[in-house]
């Protein structure tokens, strides 16, 4: 037994949970079954995995470069609470439930590829990272209801299946108007934010254009250049927080916040200054890093997953990362990034003024790191049914929901609420507080209740994906009357207006085209 749970172990730990392993294994096994050479075999998995580690050397950048300006803003602000990371909480649960996370999360894969294989949600979830995120929340919420073990793996198992092939039904067709066809779909927890950006754009902003069409002075136009835009704005924001923070608790402690994780204390006010603008500038690079890690493993999984496709799931659709629909609106990334943080300080004030006094609710501070990635790509999609108005209200509302989503996702974790740390993205806490409160009506009507729970969001999956994305619905339809595309007379019929573009740069060859102009 002991050797099993090894195996499951290194499995997990070493293989699956890493997601340039698995989407490198993925890509080998396509380009296999499409009968590549053996030459093609290996140096298109190498280039996908390259690909994955591009995305993850820049998300290192991301949380490196922001690790400072959190610290900034918790000393300007005087706040103090629970910061969301997922990251944390799942290193403080593995070393009481390692091993039943491990089966849980191989018994979840499992029953996503049945659930692909023999239901219409023809969805295959690559992000392995948050596969054992979803696995360990499972597993933490059945275990602190005092379940048995194999209660925990079989029923935690099912539930984790479901999730793995639904929530990318729900959102996909907010999906396929942001990539403008059907060759991939959004594998991540932060979908509930994803599909209320989508909705919330098509409430305020069917008149609004893209963020990717602003129309910029002469001398301003270097900002139609994303990463110089991100690098700018994030400049901007280190050096006021920097001066606020500087301001607030003085040169001993503010020169301090440059020091962790190897960094060197600033010296003076000059160095401290200067070293707010280095951060900015890292900030830009890790942007430009993650996107074109992006680019290099669309260019390889995409035509690779064709032969998956063909052999164990005909029609399956990739499910992957968040960050793998920044190219489609670079400018809307940043747009949903600073919005949905502005939503996570407002609701910050709220559960400090009324919700913790009145119920009890945790403050949930607002967590850098949750607010860029699925930020920005609530950003994109609002900005894709919504334009700039869309990006701006739709990311606010993924930052009202990361924010008090896991205020309440703390009630069901037991002795893990009190830790200062809990899961961040929107999927974990409406979805764990659900099966956490289910899970509490005993040992066995605790298991029927789930079981319940599951079934009505296996099912509405699939009514969804029958109802609404076979159909071809396109969400973003209503607010193609007021943009057509160029050359066409717009609504009025006063002469031709201007398309509206979702991404300056193309996505390499055999990966998803941009939506074309609308209209």
């Amino acid at each position: 037994m002991d050797v099993l749970v090894s195996i499951a172990k290194f499995l997990v730990n070493e293989i699956l949970s890493v997601p340039a392993y698995l989407i490198g294994l993925i890509t080998a096994a396509g380009l296999i079954a499409l009968r590549r050479s053996a030459g093609q075999v290996v140096g298109g998995a190498i280039k996908a995995t390259l690909g994955f580690l591009l995305i993850g050397a820049g998300a290192s950048l991301v949380v490196g470069s922001l690790a400072p300006l959190g610290e900034m803003i918790q000393g300007a602000t005087g706040a103090h609470g629970v910061i969301p990371t997922n990251e944390a909480i799942v290193g403080i649960a593995q070393a009481e439930y390692g091993a039943r996370v491990a089966w849980l999360m191989i018994l979840g894969f499992a029953v996503s590829l049945l659930l692909a294989r023999f239901t219409p949600l023809r969805y295959v979830f690559l992000t392995g990272h948050h596969m054992l995120f979803m696995a360990t929340l499972l597993t933490m919420v059945l275990a602190t209801a005092g379940h048995a073990s194999v209660v925990v793996v079989v029923v935690g198992g099912v539930l984790l299946g479901i999730m793995l092939v639904a929530m990318p039904a729900f959102a996909h067709p907010w999906t396929k108007r942001v990539t403008g066809n059907n060759t991939v779909a959004i594998g991540h927890f932060g979908t509930a934010g994803y599909i209320v950006a989508g909705a919330a754009g098509q409430l305020v902003g069917k008149r609004s254009r893209s963020t990717e069409d602003m129309r910029l002075p002469e001398g301003l136009r270097f900002l139609r250049d994303s990463m110089v835009a991100t690098a700018l704005s994030m400049l901007l924001l280190y050096l006021i927080m920097a001066i606020v923070f500087l301001v607030k608790v003085g040169e001993e402690t503010a020169f301090k916040a440059f020091a962790g994780d190897g960094g060197t204390a600033a010296t003076d006010v000059g160095n401290y200054l200067m070293q707010s603008v280095m951060q900015g500038l890292q900030f830009g690079i890790a942007v430009a890093v993650i996107l074109f890690g992006v680019r290099t493993i669309l260019g390889e999984l995409v035509p690779a997953f064709q032969g998956i496709a063909q052999k164990l799931v005909p029609g399956a659709v990739p499910s992957l990362d968040a960050p793998i629909v920044f190219p489609y609106a670079q400018n809307a990334v940043l747009i949903g990034f600073i919005s949905s943080f502005i939503g996570g300080l407002v609701s910050l004030g709220l559960l400090s003024a009324v919700f913790h006094p009145a119920f009890g609710l945790a403050l949930v501070l607002p967590g850098l790191v949750p607010h860029f990635f699925t930020g920005g790509a609530a950003g994109v999609f609002g900005n894709a049914t919504g334009g700039r108005r869309g990006a701006v209200v739709g990311a606010f509302l993924n930052g009202v929901l990361i924010t008090f989503l896991p205020a309440l996702l703390l009630k069901v974790l037991g002795a893990f609420g009190e830790e200062n740390t809990t899961f961040g993205d929107a999927d974990f806490g409406w979805f764990g507080s659900i099966v956490g409160n289910a899970a509490k009506a005993g040992s066995v009507g605790g298991v029927v209740l789930m079981l319940v729970v599951g079934l009505v969001v296996l099912g509405a999956a699939i009514v969804m994906q029958k109802r609404v994305v076979d159909t071809g619905w396109d969400p973003g339809a209503g607010r193609d009357v007021y943009f057509p595309r160029e050359g066409s007379a717009p609504v009025g019929g006063e002469g031709p207006v201007p398309s509206t573009t979702y991404a300056k740069l193309a996505p390499p060859a055999g990966a998803p085209k941009p939506p074309p102009p609308p209209g």
